[in-house]
């Protein structure tokens, strides 16, 4: 592939609500700018950008994939994303790495929660961005519906360039909102000049007027020249696009019918004309030898820089590191400087990716976006030299909260998915593992129930291994809320010499549950001689790891051993420790056992519409609501303590209730005496479970 110098280059990441026709306008992309000689469809399962056999399967993105589309003498890399909020990740990352977005609405949908979270994760990157409305040859599409219900989300800087023409409910043509000029399809990509029909006059004045004010918007003086009543010559409207797209204070509206080519042409000029190359974004990193800012800014004539936005892990094409040149140029067989893990590596080869296909170059320019194989680095990394050692800021990827105990089908496999589970980590960092050993079960960490068993259905299909997810078991704690005093004697006689313990313990609750237990000893008279005092704790020791209640780990119990008596041959630390052990459980149970049970802090972020249903759900969680706050863009932040063991399947019903446009974080607080029946309930059920 020819090298593309920083002027030249687009990074441009497709982003929108799931099924709202990302894919299938990257395919027609592709498909004009000849990378394809056919245009697959989703449904098919035959795109460039749709290459997992997951993807293919379930006909919908899961991970974010790179066409370079050639359009004249430009290179745009398009960043194909999922729009399935269980992916959310993959177009973060994509975000990170993109110069500007084009937000894909559905008219036949409309404004989506997807099209809004697109549009919040470009203002956090502050990514200029089009709004490209899909499926206009649908009967039932509505670019109009679209375009007032984005005008009344985001105002004024709302700018659509086109009206569509429509004849027997067919898409036929479109108006140029800034030319006034109307245009006809011949065929699926020609067009002719045509009359603006006379229904859309009406439409076409107020179109004119949303652009001519969004440019007005722009300065002071072409705000003066507005309300003078002057009007604005197409080469001034055409110019101020130029200026205030990139910065973000107008955003067009374009529209197309990505299966029959209708609409592409025109955005491929667009995104070249109007959205900017990365040498005009900022980017700063910190050198870590100087420990002074290193404004990057994308200049090749600076030191060599990348940072790794991306990682492809595949058993079939191998490790891919996507890169994005920050400085410099990078070329074959440079050597580059890890900073994280402090190690050099010679790059053999650099790439491009095609989707799938790692396509060779000999070298990419400052902002250009590409591919190294088989490196020895994570997401987040930053390449440099070790002369100018950079750090650029980590990704800051969705935390996840949905979690199931994942269990191997078949045994000895263990390894196998543990393994298995690190490489898919590797390439989503929206997944995480955790051994929770005190439960003894591994749990699994992701962003929804679809993106877990998505992970299952790849174990499967990629490492030829197959896990099981259940509901996972609370980490319940025991205490005691009363106080005992215990005799407890183990005395055993077998032949030769036998065993002999005998301790008074008194149990009590202590102050704090974060410590398990303490352990003291009044004893007077050498009633058990000190030597074995050490016996008897490791027995209390040994006791509080699994509880007498239900098995649980116990916390804040205080045990004194006051009194006891020995037998000068057959008293051992064994049987001191036996003793102990006994006399802990019979002290425990005497001493008005409950269950503690795990309490999280949690916010939860809904549209104002929505909160009386998410309290209600709360409240049937046996959560309390501590507060309720606006967050000043139509949401309430909801502040609740929620029993974790309520916690199971909160993602799915969160987004039932609210469209998807909820969000929920929480973290763990503290422990809680769980209610009578919770207990009941839990103690029948390790029962049941020893039984078995």
């Amino acid at each position: 592939m020819k090298v593309y110098t920083t002027d030249k280059i687009r990074n441009v990441v497709i982003l929108g609500h799931g099924g709202s026709g990302k894919t299938s306008l990257v395919e027609s992309m592709a498909y004009l700018s000849g990378i394809t000689s056919r245009l697959g469809s989703v449904a098919e399962g035959n795109t460039i950008s749709d290459f997992d056999k997951e993807e293919i399967k379930r006909k919908f993105s899961i991970s974010t994939s790179m066409v370079p589309i050639i359009w004249g003498d430009t290179k745009i890399n398009v960043l194909d994303t999922p729009g399935y909020f269980d992916f959310f990740g993959e177009a973060e990352e994509a975000a990170a790495a993109a110069d500007a977005a084009v937000i894909v609405i559905n008219g036949k949908s409309g404004v989506e929660v997807g099209t809004q979270k697109a549009w919040d994760l470009c203002e956090k990157y502050k990514l200029p961005r089009f709004f490209y409305v899909s499926n206009m040859d649908f009967d039932n599409a509505s670019y109009r519906k679209v375009v007032e219900d984005l005008t009344e989300l985001y105002g004024k800087k709302i700018a659509p360039l086109h009206l569509p023409i429509r004849e027997d409910e067919k898409f036929v043509g479109y108006v140029n909102v800034v030319k006034m000029a109307g245009r006809r399809y011949v065929n699926k990509q020609e067009k002719v000049e045509c009359e603006i029909p006379d229904y859309l006059k009406e439409y076409l004045d107020q179109y004119r007027e949303n652009l001519i004010e969004a440019v007005a918007e722009t300065s002071e003086e072409m705000m003066d020249r507005y309300f003078n009543g002057e009007e604005f010559s197409e080469a001034e409207i055409v110019s101020a696009l130029h200026t205030n797209v990139s910065d973000g204070s107008i955003v067009p509206v374009t529209m197309g019918a990505s299966l029959n080519l209708q609409g592409i042409l025109i955005l491929l000029d667009d995104i070249v004309s109007y959205m900017p190359s990365p040498e005009k974004r900022t980017i700063a990193g910190v050198n870590m030898k100087t420990k002074e800012v290193f404004e990057a800014n994308y200049d090749f004539s600076k030191a060599k820089s990348a940072f790794i936005w991306k990682t492809i892990v595949d058993p079939f094409i191998g490790k891919y590191s996507m890169i994005k040149v920050a400085s410099g140029v990078l070329k074959n067989d440079d050597t580059l400087y890890n900073e994280a893990t402090d190690n050099e590596e010679r790059i053999s080869k650099l790439y491009v990716m095609e989707g799938s296909k790692a396509v060779e170059v000999t070298e990419l320019h400052a902002g250009d976006i590409g591919a190294i194989g088989k490196l020895n680095a994570s997401t987040g990394d930053t390449l440099s030299t070790k002369a100018t050692p950079i750090a650029y800021g980590r990704i800051d990827a969705p935390v996840p909260y949905t979690y199931k105990r994942y269990m191997a089908k078949a045994k000895g496999e263990e390894d196998k998915i543990a393994q298995a589970l690190a490489k898919l980590a590797q390439e989503d960092l929206t997944i995480k593992v955790v051994n929770d050993g005190e439960n003894r079960q591994t749990l699994l960490y992701g962003l929804g129930d679809q993106h877990l068993d998505i992970v299952v259905s790849k174990l499967l299909t990629k490492y030829k291994v197959d896990v099981e997810l259940t509901k996972p078991k609370v980490a319940f704690r025991e205490t005691i809320r009363k106080s005992s005093d215990v005799d407890s004697k183990y005395k055993k006689q077998s032949g030769g010499h036998g065993q002999y313990g005998h301790v008074k313990m008194r149990f009590s609750p202590l102050d704090s549950l974060e410590t398990p237990y303490e352990f003291e000893q009044e004893v007077v008279g050498g009633a058990v001689p000190k030597n074995y005092f050490p016996a008897v704790e490791k027995g209390i020791q040994d006791s509080v790891v699994k509880g007498p209640l239900a098995g649980y780990p116990v916390v804040g119990v205080k045990a004194v051993l006051y009194d006891g008596s020995y037998h000068p041959v057959d008293s051992s630390e064994m049987a001191f420790k036996t003793a102990a052990s006994q006399a802990f459980k019979k002290g425990f149970m005497e001493a008005g056992p409950v269950l503690l049970e795990p309490i999280a802090s949690m916010k939860v972020t809904v549209p104002d519409k929505f909160t009386g249903d998410v309290m209600g759900d709360l409240n049937k969680r046996r959560g309390r609501v501590l507060g309720m706050n606006p967050d000043h863009k139509g949401n309430t932040i909801i502040e609740a303590d929620v029993p974790m063991s309520e916690l199971y399947g909160y993602s799915t019903q969160l987004r039932s209730m609210t469209g998807g446009s909820g969000d929920y974080s929480y973290e763990f607080a503290r422990y809680e005496q769980a209610p009578n029946d919770v207990q009941e309930k839990e103690i029948a059920a390790r029962q049941n479970a020893d039984e078995d």
